[in-house]
């Protein structure tokens, strides 16, 4: 079977605008389950509840869509993955608006399942669409567009969202991202070719990568930098407010530098992991244990936190890439069963991340959840640079099986 499963040939420009119309949905996940990041503190000041309390408006989606990644692609896997993807983007709209008329914190938690829901459906089938639409030659331009959604989900979807919700309320800037949800279900049913189920994911297929040694250093090395990051960036925010004395309606400018650079470290990233990716990816948890070992330090100061921050956004720009390549590396003939692999282990840790930031910041200090979230990315790159030693072949995967 060829690489399409288009029965005419479609024009090129119509492809490409498919491949955006499922960029644009990522970025609005990506969007709405960062959000609260930017507006914890508003968030929880309005329900009288603490920062870790409402650090679990990111606690939740990653759960759920830890779960959600294998189920729903295992449930729908003969299904028309472009009705699923509709139905998903529906599913989002909702959530977005229930968080914005949400009368209680219970109401918030339950649209933040639903986010949940979309996470892990929509990424596991979408990111890996690209050689479905585009010509073999195009198709790792298209991927890399794809995945552009995240950095640019920290660049433009959270600082914006954060200024909307500081200027006009944070339930504004959930109605923002509802109708950006629907405008993305309008251009997936208008652009968006049938997309039958093509390679059918089964549990053997997962249980069977789950044995890899190449996917099993590749959950681990995810597991700790991804823990490391969301237990300390989730509670950015408190942080650049309590201690280093920022106004509210300045940390958006910060997020935005942060974004900007993590956009930067997206492309460094995919241009050094195609030869290195072991070598890309401990390069990023580096970077991130050094910024979040800092920052209690040097963050004291305007011009050291903004300096660190776009540090670590140059860093964890890079993040989602290397690992990518990592589980793909372990799968190359089952690229989509790969891509739910990554995408339930990258969304568990998050969760797990935020929730013990959350611990550590009401126990302790915002400060102290650095220190602890820096120690974590020293382990991750001390762990892969060990498990993965260099033998000649420039595939960290290869190597590692």
């Amino acid at each position: 079977m060829s690489t399409t499963t288009l029965t005419q040939p479609r024009p090129p420009l119509l492809n490409w605008l498919a491949v955006i119309s499922i960029t644009l949905g990522i970025f609005a996940i990506v969007t709405s389950e960062i959000l609260p990041i930017g507006l914890l503190t508003t968030i929880g000041a309005e329900f009288a509840i603490s920062d870790g309390t409402a650090g679990l408006t990111m606690t939740l989606p990653g759960v759920v869509a830890a779960i959600a990644a294998p189920a729903v692609t295992l449930a729908t896997a003969r299904l028309d993955r472009r009705v699923m993807l509709c139905v998903l983007m529906g599913v989002l709209a909702a959530a977005d608006v229930l968080a914005a008329v949400a009368g209680s914190y219970w109401v918030v938690l339950v649209s933040r399942v639903l986010v949940g829901l979309t996470i892990g459906g929509f990424w596991s089938i979408g990111a890996g669409l690209a050689g479905r639409l585009v010509p073999p030659s195009s198709v790792g331009a298209a991927t890399a567009v794809i995945f552009s959604a995240v950095p640019l989900g920290s660049v433009l979807g959270v600082p914006v969202g954060t200024f909307v919700g500081h200027l006009a309320g944070w339930r504004t800037a959930f109605l923002g991202l509802a109708a950006l949800a629907m405008l993305v279900l309008v251009a997936l049913l208008i652009v968006l070719p049938p997309l039958p189920a093509r390679q059918v994911t089964s549990p053997h297929v997962l249980l069977g990568l789950l044995r890899d040694r190449g996917t099993r250093i590749a959950l681990l090395a995810t597991f700790l930098v991804v823990l490391a990051h969301f237990g300390t960036y989730t509670y950015v925010t408190p942080f650049l407010e309590h201690v280093t004395g920022l106004p509210p309606a300045a940390v958006g400018a910060v997020l935005l530098a942060y974004g900007i650079a993590g956009i930067a470290g997206n492309f460094l990233a995919g241009k050094a992991v195609g030869a290195r990716p072991r070598q890309a990816f401990v390069v990023c948890g580096c970077l991130i244990a050094v910024t979040t070992l800092l920052l209690p330090v040097a963050g004291t100061t305007v011009a050291g936190a903004v300096g660190l921050l776009v540090l670590w956004g140059l860093a964890y720009g890079g993040v989602p890439v290397c690992s990518q390549a990592l589980f793909l590396d372990a799968a190359p003939r089952a690229p989509e069963a790969a891509t739910v692999v990554f995408t339930s282990s990258f969304q568990a840790t998050f969760a797990l991340g935020a929730l013990a930031g959350g611990a550590v910041v009401d126990a302790f200090s915002v400060s102290a959840v650095m220190i602890c979230g820096g120690l974590t990315a020293l382990l991750m790159a001390a762990s892969l640079w060990s498990l993965t030693p260099a033998s000649g072949r420039s595939r960290a995967g290869a190597t590692a099986r």
